[in-house]
């Protein structure tokens, strides 16, 4: 059986080649913006946008009013987060009744933190019990919830992890996901894809070739093909 052997590409052959990779820097400038925009980061947006001339593709003033919405979630406070949603649209709400299940099930959730156990079997059962006759997957979510109040230590709990900040993260992210659709923007940044683009060519280019790689994206730096 014949062995094939990978072309070996030198640092100085592939840095020549992506030197003929002509790349607009306002291409770039909007790929940065587009991050700042999605992520939330306003006051960063604000600057940039001074420095580079690049506009925003929406209303820098909207990203304040969705940071209110999503801070509300991360802080706790799920009802005023709702409140918010509804003023800047109704109709993310309206039309999403898995997010709106969530947002109420992260109800249950604080009221469970904050040692309410009357109050979150009434919410459970007049708010949500409905919402779980109408869709199976609703239901499990609320037994695996309303099965916190079964033990006292919930660090020993199964489903102590509704409990940890990461599930408010999570409930904010989709809230988050849905306010951007709801203003025809993208719900995840371009900038995160394109890496994964570049890891998954990388990966294509492997079975061919060895050549310098970029294996940290952060950094980006060229590290010298392996011979």
């Amino acid at each position: 059986m014949m062995s094939t052997s990978r072309k070996v590409i030198t640092r100085e052959e592939w840095e020549r080649k992506l030197s003929e990779v002509k790349i607009r820097k306002e291409d770039m400038n909007k790929l940065v913006m587009n991050f700042l925009v999605t992520e939330g980061y306003v006051e960063a947006a604000e600057k940039f946008q001074l420095e580079s001339a690049t506009e925003p593709d929406i209303d820098l003033g909207t990203i304040t009013d969705r940071m209110a919405v999503s801070k509300a979630v991360h802080c706790g406070n799920v009802e005023d987060a709702i409140e918010k949603v509804n003023d800047l649209n109704p109709e993310i709400l309206d039309t999403n009744p898995q997010l709106f299940f969530h947002l109420q099930q992260q109800r249950l959730i604080e009221l469970i933190r904050n040692g309410k156990v009357d109050a979150a079997l009434e919410f459970a059962q007049e708010e949500l019990a409905p919402r779980g006759e109408e869709n199976h997957a609703f239901l499990e979510e609320l037994e695996r919830t309303v099965a916190l109040l079964a033990f006292e230590d919930t660090s020993t709990c199964p489903v102590g992890d509704l409990l940890d900040i990461s599930q408010r993260q999570k409930t904010a992210s989709e809230l988050n996901a849905a306010i951007l659709t709801s203003q025809s923007h993208e719900k995840d940044p371009k900038l995160p894809s394109l890496l994964k683009m570049l890891i998954w060519a990388q990966n294509q280019l492997d079975e061919k070739a060895s050549y310098p790689h970029i294996n940290d994206p952060v950094s980006a730096t060229l590290e010298d093909p392996v011979t």
